[in-house]
């Protein structure tokens, strides 16, 4: 149990992991929120609270299950993005294999909270059938309009079309861990939902109608029984007339030890000039290298990432890349020099970091190809010396289209 504050509304409230659940009379899908991976944005456990009590106190009719649960306890009840490690980049490949093995330490504040919460996603995942849909509710240091994150399946870029909000894509290529990563390789449909600024009230109504959409999109909920129109035009308002897909195609990381500070009054989204002054690093000055947006600029002490640029996707290339997916033409990447499948599945391949330069960045996006991890054994590793290459990992692989097919969206 944790006591959680809310700066915007005054007001302290006490979650466990848990923060609510609905269970309907008839059978659908389940729906799974997840609020506070970082202790100092407690605005979606407020949201979700709210949202559950007022499903219940009009007795709204539910299809399926609905669960709230809560990310890191221990860093909401110290208003504290995280204790040593932040809990939304430790869900990689490797700690996964440990939790499964019952073999990862909890070396951490933070390791326990992974613990619990992987405990009772396990559960969930185990105890019901599905459709499954996972989302993740966020705030920025930053002012900015609300906004969606999601990694580059099909899958995902269906369902997130009904919000009328502007879509991420490509976050997945930077960020090593984040829970909806995991989730996504499993081939469910995840995505995370950014409602504003850590503090503002505005965030609290931006999660709350945002929550209530998206059980209506995902068959919980008729729209009908809910002021869907109202929560509709919340999200439409703050929006400002921003919409459609984006692409991140540059982040600045902080180095251990680096003096970072971003020169104050961005905000989300608004575009910069090539040469502009963006930040510093250690006194000297970091410029916009070209005309871009700029996106989640870092306006607090703890986090990784800077800033990151971004740029609008072409409504075309959308459109080509479903077809080329939707006829597997990424089996052919092998063909090519420098490039072969990893492993019986065909779901990730190797490219040789030699060639890589030979091959647009674009095409492997086509093809549903984002996740880049360049490996390698260094000298003095004490194993022979490997050829350094990336790993790229592909999102329609593992997506479980069939299990959406039966959804109204689909």
């Amino acid at each position: 149990m944790a006591k959680v504050y809310s700066k915007a509304l005054d007001q302290t409230l006490e979650v466990d992991r848990y923060i609510g659940r609905l269970e309907g009379t008839l059978p659908g899908p389940s729906v799974v929120f997840t609020a506070g991976m970082h202790g100092n944005e407690p605005s979606g456990v407020f949201a979700l609270r709210r949202m559950l009590d007022w499903l219940q106190a009009n007795a709204v009719p539910l299809r399926g299950k609905v669960y709230a649960l809560a990310g890191n306890l221990w860093a909401l009840q110290r208003q504290e993005r995280y204790h040593r490690q932040d809990l939304n980049r430790l869900w990689t490949v490797g700690r996964i294999q440990r939790l499964q093995q019952g073999q990862l330490l909890a070396e951490d504040e933070d390791a326990r909270q992974q613990q619990a919460l992987w405990g009772c996603l396990q559960q969930i995942l185990q105890q019901d059938k599905g459709p499954f849909y996972f989302m993740d509710l966020h705030t920025t240091s930053c002012e900015t309009i609300p906004f969606l994150l999601l990694n580059d399946s099909l899958l995902n870029r269906r369902f997130t079309a009904q919000y009328p909000l502007p879509m991420i894509l490509g976050i997945e290529e930077y960020l090593e861990g984040p829970l909806l990563s995991y989730i996504n390789e499993l081939g469910y449909v995840a995505f995370g939902f950014e409602a504003g600024q850590h503090d503002d009230l505005s965030s609290i109504e931006n999660h709350q109608a945002f929550s209530m959409l998206s059980l209506v999109f995902a068959g919980c909920l008729k729209g009908g029984d809910i002021p869907f129109a109202h929560y509709w035009g919340i999200l439409a308002k703050h929006t400002r007339g921003v919409s459609d897909f984006w692409e991140i195609f540059f982040r600045y990381r902080i180095r251990e030890g680096e003096q970072f500070a971003m020169v104050p009054g961005y905000v989300n989204f608004q575009k910069v000039h090539k040469g502009q002054q963006l930040a510093s690093s250690n006194g000297r000055p970091i410029r916009a290298d070209r005309t871009a947006r700029v996106f989640m600029p870092l306006y607090q002490s703890q986090g990784s990432e800077g800033f990151f640029a971004i740029r609008k996707v072409a409504p075309v290339f959308l459109r080509l890349s479903a077809a080329m997916r939707r006829l597997g033409m990424d089996k052919l990447l092998p063909l090519l020099p420098g490039i072969r499948w990893i492993g019986p599945a065909r779901d990730a391949l190797r490219v040789d970091h030699r060639l890589a330069r030979l091959y647009s960045r674009d095409l492997f996006h086509l093809l549903g190809y984002r996740s880049k991890r360049l490996k390698g054994r260094p000298v003095g590793s004490g194993r022979p010396a490997g050829r350094a290459h990336y790993i790229l990992r592909n999102r329609e692989a593992a997506s479980r289209d069939a299990e959406y097919r039966e959804a109204d969206w689909y």
